[in-house]
């Protein structure tokens, strides 16, 4: 299953490219060229991660970076032209993920993300993990909710594996089978 990137960035033609050449490498994209309409798109569609431009019409990139955070886990990757310093600090300490100026290799870009990805999508197998009353055993292939054990088939459990390491993210029936 392709990861869908939503491209947060006022330059009408570089969304373009960038959706193009993410594309060839199998990665679905959602533009936006206002920071409001990208906020929209992720709370709609919810991508598996966001690249976001700092210098913005009416919210910069900065802000938007913050208040993802206020609501999401989303990996988000800095694309932007400001690339001192300083910026790349602030960018990193409001919650981005990771931060590349412009101009930038296409290749470093594709590699950037699916590092990012491989990070925000690993579990840590060697502990169960808890997401509130819920329980998950991965290494014993056991369930608890609210302490008391849950039997659950193979594939029922393939499924429970696959949301918890998809936080947000809505499946079709069809997505989940693919994936069992």
């Amino acid at each position: 299953m392709s990861s869908t990137i939503l491209i947060i960035d006022d330059d009408r033609k570089l969304n373009k490219l960038l959706s193009g050449f993410l594309g060839d490498f199998g990665f679905k994209t959602l533009s936006a060229t206002h920071p409001k309409d990208g906020l929209k798109k992720l709370k709609h569609d919810v991508p598996d991660l966001v690249i976001l431009d700092v210098m913005l019409p009416g919210m910069d990139g900065f802000e938007v970076c913050k208040t993802i955070r206020q609501t999401s886990a989303v990996p988000i990757i800095m694309l932007t032209a400001r690339g001192e310093l300083m910026d790349k600090v602030v960018g990193l300490e409001l919650g981005a993920d990771d931060y590349l100026p412009k101009p930038f290799e296409p290749r470093e870009l594709v590699a950037r993300i699916h590092s990012v990805l491989r990070r925000a999508n690993k579990i840590d197998h060697t502990r169960p993990q808890t997401f509130g009353a819920l329980e998950i055993d991965f290494t014993k292939h056991t369930v608890k909710l609210e302490a008391e054990n849950v039997e659950l088939t193979t594939n029922e459990f393939a499924a429970l594996a696959l949301l918890t390491r998809n936080p947000g993210k809505v499946f079709d029936r069809d997505e989940i089978l693919q994936e069992l």
